[in-house]
């Protein structure tokens, strides 16, 4: 038995288990029990930033060439970044009456594309478009003051974005200004578990430091025109 060909594969399902977090997060939030969904969104999301540098650091593409994890990603992050992020959008309640379900499907339909796009990145590792990060799009719609046509616009705007070439940041690989959105970062995980632990109720200051740090991300992926 090859040890390295047994610890490549373990990555991969460490990997799948991203799959098994989505399907959690949907049965909880068929149970509207959303706090919960959002927790396992999150376990995803962590297994999402430490499967791909330990791919690389074990050199799971050599040693398992018939597993393609590249493609594995795309269909666990599809799952947890836009399919049951949408559904959590249509059964929110805080859209206008009537149009959670199409702003959901409008969700999937552009986020499909985008994980199709060959082009997705820039050179310089920036996200060409709206990377299509609706988990985080639905964790502040559940935890911000509900206001439907505003929160329905924005969700039109960032999925007309999708297809424009308009820079976001990628916090663990744009160089620029690396230790600073690691760190932003790193806050803003620890302010999202608060808010998770709390039921989505974390409090007018919590909310406002996490409003803060995404129009930060938001700038700063604005701030630099996307090849």
């Amino acid at each position: 038995m090859d040890l390295r060909r047994v610890g490549a594969f373990a990555i991969h399902v460490l990997t799948a288990s991203g799959a098994a977090f989505a399907l959690l997060a949907l049965i909880l939030a068929t149970g509207g029990h959303w706090a919960m969904m959002f927790f396992c969104l999150g376990l995803a999301l962590v297994v999402d930033g430490i499967d791909g540098p330990l791919a690389r650091l074990f050199h799971v593409k050599d040693r398992l060439p018939r597993w393609d994890g590249a493609g594995l990603d795309f269909v666990v992050d599809f799952t947890t970044y836009v399919f049951v992020p949408a559904y959590a959008i249509a059964a929110s309640g805080y859209l206008p009456e009537g149009f959670g379900v199409p702003a959901a499907i409008l969700i999937v339909i552009t986020g499909a594309l985008y994980f199709a796009d060959r082009m997705m990145k820039t050179d310089d590792n920036y996200f060409r478009g709206f990377p299509a990060v609706w988990n985080v799009i639905a964790f502040y719609l559940y935890i911000l003051p509900p206001l439907p046509w505003l929160a329905l616009l924005v969700i039109v705007a960032l999925c007309a974005l999708t297809f424009v070439p308009v820079a976001f940041v990628h916090p663990l690989r744009v160089r620029r200004l690396r230790s600073v959105n690691i760190g932003l970062m790193a806050l803003w995980a620890v302010l999202a578990a608060f808010a998770v632990v709390t039921n989505l109720e974390p409090g007018p200051i919590v909310v406002a430091a996490l409003s803060a740090i995404a129009l930060y991300f938001l700038g700063a992926g604005l701030l630099r025109r996307a090849g």
